[in-house]
C-alpha cells in the first residue's frame, strides 16, 4: 500500500478512537465521576496511539511536519462532525462549513508548493 494512503487510513482509524476517547463519556458516562471517564478513555485512547504513531511515522517519509499536521486536522474535522451530529445528536451548524473553509484554504497553502513549485 502506498505511504500517502496508508497514512490517511491509520490517521483515519485513529482519529475515529481519538474522538471517542475525548467526547463519548459527556453522552455515555455523564452519571458517572470524572477520574472513571478519564480511564476509559485513556484505555481508548491507547488504541489511538497504536495507529496514530506508525500512521506519524509512515506520513513522514512523504510529508513534511506541516503537511502532516494539516492532514490530520482534515481528517479530525471529517471525523469529528459525523460523531456530533450522528452520535452527539448535536445540529448540524453553519460554523461547521466555515471551519471546513478555513481546513481546505489551510491544506491549499500548505500544498501549493506542490502545485506551483514556489
Amino acid at each position: 500500500m502506498r505511504p500517502l494512503l496508508l497514512t490517511v487510513l491509520l490517521l483515519s482509524l485513529s482519529n475515529v478512537f481519538m474522538t471517542f476517547a475525548w467526547y463519548a463519556h459527556l453522552k455515555e458516562l455523564s452519571h458517572k465521576p470524572w477520574l472513571i471517564a478519564a480511564l476509559v478513555s485513556w484505555g481508548i485512547a491507547f488504541f489511538e496511539y497504536m495507529l496514530q504513531v506508525p500512521g506519524n511515522r509512515i506520513g513522514f517519509s512523504v510529508m513534511s511536519v506541516a503537511q502532516l499536521k494539516i492532514l490530520q486536522e482534515v481528517i479530525t474535522l471529517s471525523v469529528f462532525v459525523p460523531f456530533a451530529v450522528f452520535y452527539l445528536k448535536e445540529p448540524i451548524k453553519l460554523g461547521y462549513l466555515w471551519a471546513l473553509l478555513c481546513i481546505l484554504g489551510a491544506v491549499f497553502f500548505i500544498l501549493r508548493s506542490r502545485w506551483t513549485g514556489g
